[in-house]
């Protein structure tokens, strides 16, 4: 059964451990976060641990936890706690992946009407060893939620299902309200940062998605800060909204440990703000560019921010 994953370094990373060690430099003021220590935080806690559950909240050492768990917002984490690949920057444990919990959409159901959710957003490792690489899992848990707690909106966070025809079908059949898939990084630094992917093949299926229905929101996130440059970063807003992705994010890399990789820079916030009015003015429908933007915060608030700003351009057509 999965289990948030406790292992820490060369034991969750074996992949990681020839690595050498690069320096963490001291975050700065805007990127620092009050350790969470709220009730509610322990109460959300505490039904993830009762269910069951694995979050990528934990997984991912997430800088938000805090304040999301406080708000008893929590990203569930499904198909179990160790990915298949192994990304330079993910904090995921890498390894021999969990069982198949056949109890988990159940589970996950059953937190998002007890949490009483309006939006959720379902994750998960990549499951390469699975034919369907998890779909038809992301399809039954979406079914659950439905079943469970028919008025809330449900995003996934999906993998890449790389080699995996069909499940990309198997996951738009069960009509989620926005798919999401991270493009991660520029094109340039895929070969280091995310060795198991393709480029050109993330941008497809968020093209397909589009094609197979288009009632379906679209999202994708980049995190900034692993060496991309400024025109790199505006050249993956466009192939984006070239796929006709509506809605993008970009947030700062933080080094997870000493052998992820490495930091190039803290991007200032600014920088960040800049990069929001860019895409805005290229047509995304949304956007969320700050340091602390992850795929999951505020998701909530920008679900109904997409559907404002997509019926305010169908009113305008």
């Amino acid at each position: 059964m999965p289990q948030v994953n406790h292992t820490k370094g060369a034991a969750r990373h074996p992949e990681k451990r020839r690595n050498e060690d690069r320096p963490q430099p001291r975050r700065p003021e805007w990127l620092r976060v009050k350790a969470p220590v709220s009730p509610e935080y322990q109460e959300t806690r505490a039904l993830m641990r009762d269910l069951n559950l694995v979050t990528v909240c934990e997984e991912a050492a997430c800088p938000n936890i805090g304040e999301c768990w406080a708000q008893k917002h929590a990203t569930m984490m499904i198909l179990g706690s160790v990915c298949t690949r192994a990304c330079a920057f993910c904090n995921v444990a890498t390894g021999r992946p969990d069982l198949l919990d056949p109890h988990e959409p159940d589970n996950v159901a059953s937190a998002v009407a007890k949490l009483g959710l309006q939006h959720v957003v379902i994750t998960s490792v990549d499951r390469d060893d699975l034919d369907d690489g998890g779909a038809l899992h992301f399809a039954q848990t979406i079914t659950a939620i439905r079943a469970a707690s028919p008025n809330t909106t449900i995003e996934v966070l999906t993998p890449d299902f790389l080699r995996k025809d069909g499940a990309l079908e198997i996951v738009a059949k069960a009509r989620p309200d926005v798919f999401n898939h991270n493009m991660e990084t520029v094109p340039r630094l895929y070969p280091t940062i995310r060795p198991g992917a393709r480029y050109f093949h993330s941008l497809s299926i968020l093209q397909k998605i589009k094609e197979i229905d288009r009632s379906i929101f679209t999202k994708s996130g980049i995190m900034v800060g692993l060496g991309e440059t400024d025109e790199e970063v505006g050249q993956i807003m466009d192939d984006l909204r070239s796929a006709d992705v509506d809605f993008m994010t970009i947030g700062q890399y933080l080094q997870p440990t000493p052998k992820h990789a490495p930091l190039d820079r803290f991007v200032e916030p600014e920088t960040f703000a800049r990069y929001a009015k860019q895409g805005k003015a290229k047509g995304f429908l949304l956007m969320s560019s700050t340091p602390l933007t992850r795929s999951s915060y505020h998701a909530d608030a920008d679900f109904a921010a997409l559907q404002n700003a997509r019926n305010a351009t169908l009113a305008s057509a």
